[in-house]
């Protein structure tokens, strides 16, 4: 029964297509024409407002997504640009730094550091008139350690001791230099100088423990 009731149904679809058909088929040429227009025109616009118009709708909005992240991929890049080469300035500072430290002499060092100068005066031949220790200086992150100095010799013997000072593993400039002939002898050299080292001024912990104490208080 089951079997009748499938095939009347679709003998009905049939005769209803068939109605159809021959129905269109008594109309005129210019009634077809406009009957496939129109069924081309509601498929189309079916197709463009549920298929079409979301598709593209999303695809412009997944086209600005990518542009957004694009534009932030690029400022990404240029942060990580600008890190790296921060980082490389800070790597070549510190060296830089280290360097300078290694040449400040500790404390310990600074006796040892004017019998350096006074070996290379003796070692050029100079003859010394005056090797004076001077108060130090203090300066904001360092100490200027001067040396009062006024030797005699030829230039030669002055320019051997300027090169021997310049060797030393320790900062020394030689500064404040002030030349003048000997009266006795013309050929010698009366040199007036400051020999200056520095030293690397480290915080007093008053200092420190204060900041952190003014850091920890609260304001009222």
């Amino acid at each position: 029964m089951a079997s009748d009731t499938e095939k009347s149904k679709r003998d009905e679809i049939t005769e209803k297509i068939t109605f159809f058909f021959a129905k269109i088929g008594g109309l005129s040429k210019i009634q077809r024409l406009l009957i496939c227009v129109l069924a081309i025109s509601v498929m189309g616009g079916g197709y463009y407002y549920f298929i079409f118009a979301p598709k593209n709708k999303m695809l412009k909005r997944v086209k600005t997504e990518y542009k957004i992240q694009v534009a932030k991929l690029e400022t990404f890049k240029r942060k990580a640009k600008a890190l790296k080469e921060y980082e490389t300035k800070m790597t070549k500072v510190q060296e830089e730094f280290d360097i300078a430290m290694k040449a400040l002499p500790e404390r310990k060092e600074i006796p040892s550091l004017l019998r350096g100068v006074s070996k290379a005066g003796s070692n050029a031949g100079l003859v010394f008139l005056l090797f004076q220790p001077a108060p130090v200086i203090n300066k904001e992150f360092y100490k200027e350690i001067p040396l009062s100095l006024k030797v005699e010799g030829d230039y030669h013997q002055i320019a051997d001791f300027f090169s021997q000072v310049a060797q030393l593993n320790r900062i020394v400039n030689i500064s404040n230099m002030s030349m003048g002939t000997d009266k006795k002898d013309a050929g010698l050299i009366q040199m007036d100088c400051s020999a200056i080292t520095y030293m690397f001024a480290e915080p007093k912990k008053a200092e420190i423990n204060g900041g952190k104490k003014n850091k920890g208080k609260k304001k009222g």
